[in-house]
């Protein structure tokens, strides 16, 4: 298997790209000219052969099974032979390796071929470093025995060092989580979890350890000495800092945890009656079922041989102590203590009922960002700080830490309870907004503001038949008084209106007119012209159900101001009854009966309309109706003095709209069917509502929770953290592809609980390292911003320099944290001896022997020969406790050959 590995940087263009042909010739190649560069060292998150050598582009050829591997030094030799062949054929420049020995030593061999030079690129692989070898003077001399050079005095050897640091245990970091709270009902976890509130942050430190790289780019090896008994590598005295993080492996975030938990939820099978047993409402009806049979049982004949029955208070305290009533509070998980809190927190108030509506929370709902605040819209989830909101985060709580799904299970039973309650109550259900169901929300939220609407419409009607009736007994009374006084009369000599009213909600226009009738309630209105004559001759029932006169249109027959009635409100739906009534409606089909019939169904407000328009405008004709419902089908008459005409549409025989108008009669709003039954479709509610499983339940809960746990994550970020803004965006972007689909995806449901477990990582990671950096105990605003931005830098790139190495804010920090962990661990020098060979008498103060030590040598010299050209040299070396390793690339002049 070949593969061609090139490094991505940006490397200035250089000067021989603008040479001429006849010295590009001549030129080296670009392999050869990287190992004298000093911009490719220790490069971080690349090949290692870019570390070992400096190349910028290289072929690998690696066998394709590992027991095909390149282990004989024949088979190598072979591959080495053919290799160096091809690239004569060629002409290629670029060098090639093989991957020899076993895979996990990483060792290669092989070539680079250029015009008249040649590189052998070697290695050497041990577990320990010999003895003469552990310093850099040893390695001097064997780069100086390799290279061989001819000339009687060797230039200098350029040398670059790197000594790596590495802090574990960091004893000035706290504790990530705050100890639960015993004395609280529901804090019984790590995390200090409220009600309401979900977890955020790592349980353990997200930060294994913290590694300290001190560099010395440029030396020459007669300024420097480090052999077996003296160094001159003091890591305080190093120009060049660089830190390095490594994180640990998927650390354990409470945020993330509540979230899976509760998608796995989703996939569970039991109902709720599985989980609980028998429902306490259904027990509660039970009991009453009995109390009626007690009732039953007092009321028939008693028969001759049986004796006297008992009391009735007797049989019902007979009646409920047979009902079996341990199961309600034994075996279930949630306490009534915190049963009480839960519900308190969902409905503010401790009895689950308010006589007054809050509304939602427009402190939480209001947010600068647009985005934020339309959220729930893109997520079809519910608005912050709703009752549907509550919710979520409540059953979320009980599932993680009170009982999983036997305690979501028992809450969702009595939370439909709660409802129920609140609708026999006739009190409306707080933390709803007012009005119609919103489609842009999720199911559960559309069923919670439909149960709301029924239980409005219901107190409205409720109140308007109580003023009606109070109305009408103060219009009876006043009636009786003035019949036995005699009918008042006003100056003019009519009788008082007010003697013929029976409904305060109906309003009449002023004119000169007769009123004739009996009290009954059929009263006439006869409109009488300045000759006496009645030119309509016409009677008919007074105006009923009017809201207000019309600003600018008149009737067409008679010329009276034209009233706006007092219609019924549309009937709200759901969206799972407007997907119904769709269907329904598509089954029709397609012939003229099916799409009269479809016309019939749709045509139930028009006809209401027709009728209180009919009862407020008496005597008016369809063209009126046609004028204020439908403006668009009225033509106006172009002088202005004639009548208009209706559109074509209106005028077609058999019109729906002109048999609609015949066929309605004049009746008010109040005394009309109602368009929305109140009564069933809250019952209709309440039954769908008990019949969900938790299951199903937290599938309708989780847009919801995912919209709380993307404020939460935006909430505890930092904005000047690129990467967690990054992971939002593209989070809330896919949870708003998902969760808008009728059926989401559970793999791509999976992937977004993945990103926010990513970014609450993210977070926890810079928390720990701003615990760790002290940022906020710095006094100094122009330090503390430095180190802020270096902590942020840790989070973004894998490798960060530090300003001003051990004497900058930063480094100044990182000192005081090794001086810490040196002096509270059972540290002892001696235990590194074999790694350091000799240096450990020269450790400098407050710093461990370095964990890892790499020496870069380079030079330029003539090879083979004194009269060859000079051609780069170069040789990598690492020292670890438990590994050695040597990376040779020796050129040679191949001209004279």
């Amino acid at each position: 298997m070949i593969n061609h590995h090139s490094l991505k940087q940006d490397v200035p263009e250089k000067m021989d790209d603008h040479a001429p042909d006849e010295d590009r010739e001549h030129a080296l190649p670009e392999a050869m000219l990287d190992l004298m560069s000093m911009d490719n060292d220790f490069t971080p998150r690349a090949h290692c052969l870019v570390r070992w050598f400096g190349l910028r582009s290289f072929v690998v050829i690696v066998p394709a099974a590992p027991a095909e591997a390149v282990i004989t030094e024949s088979k190598c030799n072979l591959l080495l032979s053919s290799i160096s062949i091809a690239l004569g054929n060629t002409g290629c420049q670029v060098p090639v390796f093989v991957q020899v020995q076993q895979k996990w030593r990483r060792m290669y061999v092989g070539q680079c071929e250029g015009p008249g030079v040649r590189t052998d690129f070697e290695m050497v692989h041990l577990r320990k470093a010999p003895a003469h070898y552990g310093h850099l003077s040893g390695l001097l001399d064997v780069f100086k025995s390799k290279i061989a050079c001819p000339l009687s005095s060797v230039p200098p050897v350029n040398v670059c060092v790197r000594f790596t640091y590495v802090l574990q245990d960091c004893q000035q970091y706290q504790w990530p989580q705050p100890p639960p709270d015993m004395d609280a009902c529901v804090a019984s976890e790590v995390g200090g979890l409220e009600i309401g509130k979900l977890p955020f942050g790592a349980c353990e430190d997200p930060v294994s350890d913290l590694h300290l790289a001190a560099t010395w780019p440029h030396l020459t090896e007669d300024i420097i000495v480090d052999n077996d008994v003296y160094s001159d590598l003091d890591p305080l005295q190093a120009p060049q800092w660089s830190v390095r993080v490594r994180m640990a492996d998927n650390p354990q975030c409470l945020l993330c945890d509540f979230l899976h938990e509760f998608h796995g939820l989703c996939h569970r099978k039991e109902s709720t009656d599985q989980l609980l047993g028998k429902s306490l409402f259904e027990q509660d009806s039970g009991e009453v079922g009995d109390i009626g049979q007690v009732l039953q049982r007092l009321t028939e004949p008693v028969p001759l041989h049986l004796p006297l029955l008992p009391t009735v208070s007797s049989m019902v305290h007979e009646a409920r102590q047979r009902i079996p009533r341990k199961h309600r509070s034994d075996g279930v998980p949630v306490t009534p203590v915190m049963l009480a809190s839960i519900f308190k927190f969902m409905f503010s108030d401790a009895n689950g009922m308010m006589e007054t509506n809050p509304g939602v929370n427009e402190a939480a709902t209001s947010c600068p960002d647009q985005e934020t605040g339309n959220m729930h819209r893109n997520l079809k989830s519910a608005p912050v700080d709703s009752l549907t909101h509550r919710l979520a985060l409540c059953l979320c709580m009980i599932n993680y830490c009170h009982g999983g799904l036997k305690g979501v299970a028992q809450v969702w039973q009595e939370f439909v309870q709660r409802l129920r309650g609140y609708w026999e109550s006739n009190i409306v259900i707080p933390w709803l907004n007012p009005g119609p169901p919103e489609f842009s929300c999720c199911l559960l939220h559309q069923k919670f503001q439909m149960l709301n609407c029924c239980i409005e419409r219901r107190r409205n009607r409720e109140e308007l038949q109580n003023q009606h009736q109070l109305v009408k007994e103060t219009g009876g009374r006043q009636r009786r008084d003035r019949h036995s006084a005699g009918p008042s009369e006003d100056a003019s000599g009519f009788r008082s209106w007010e003697s013929w009213s029976e409904d305060s909600e109906d309003e009449f226009y002023e004119c000169e007119s007769e009123l004739s009738g009996d009290e009954g309630g059929e009263q006439s209105l006869k409109v009488v012209n300045s000759d006496g004559d009645d030119p309509s001759n016409e009677k008919s029932k007074r105006a009923e159900g009017r809201f207000q006169q019309h600003s600018s249109l008149i009737l067409l027959s008679s010329g009276a101001p034209l009233y706006i009635p007092i219609t019924q409100e549309s009937a709200p739906m759901t969206e799972d009854l407007l997907d119904e009534q769709t269907e329904v409606l598509a089954k029709l089909g397609t012939s003229a009966e099916g799409a009269h019939l479809r016309a019939r169904m749709q045509s139930a407000c028009l006809l209401s309309d027709m009728e209180a328009f009919k009862a407020a405008n008496p005597g008016c004709l369809l063209d009126d109706f046609v004028r204020w419902y439908s403006p668009r089908d009225y033509t106006e008459a172009v002088d202005g003095n004639g009548h208009g005409e209706l559109s074509a549409r209106m005028r077609i025989p058999g019109n729906m709209w002109a048999e609609a108008w015949e066929s309605c009669k004049p009746i008010p709003a109040r005394r009309q069917k109602r368009l929305f039954d109140d009564t069933r479709e809250a019952e209709r509610v309440l039954h769908f509502l008990a019949g969900l499983k938790p299951a199903e339940v937290a599938q309708h809960l989780l847009p919801c929770l995912i919209h709380a746990a993307l404020l939460k994550v935006e909430e505890e970020s930092s904005d000047d953290v690129p990467t967690v803004k990054r992971l939002l965006q593209q989070t809330i972007s896919l949870a708003s592809r998902v969760l808008r689909q009728p059926n989401s995806d559970p793999g791509r449901l999976a992937d977004v609980l993945q990103q926010l477990g990513l970014a609450e990582t993210v977070i926890a990671r810079g928390r720990s390292l701003r615990a760790k950096f002290a940022v906020q105990s710095l006094d100094k605003d122009k330090e503390k911003e430095e180190v802020e931005r270096f902590v942020t830098s840790l989070l973004e790139q894998p490798e960060v320099p530090v300003i001003g190495a051990g004497r900058g804010p930063a480094g100044s920090i990182l000192r005081g944290l090794f001086i810490n962990s040196q002096q509270n661990s059972a540290y002892t020098p001696g235990d590194d001896v074999a790694l350091i060979q000799g240096n450990s008498a020269s450790l400098p103060s407050g710093f461990p022997a370095p964990r890892g030590r790499e020496f870069v040598l380079r030079t330029l010299v003539p090879r083979p020969a004194p009269y060859s050209c000079s051609v780069p040299q170069r040789m990598f070396c690492v020292l670890l406790k438990d590994q050695f390793t040597l990376a040779g690339a020796f050129s040679s002049d191949t001209s004279f050959y």
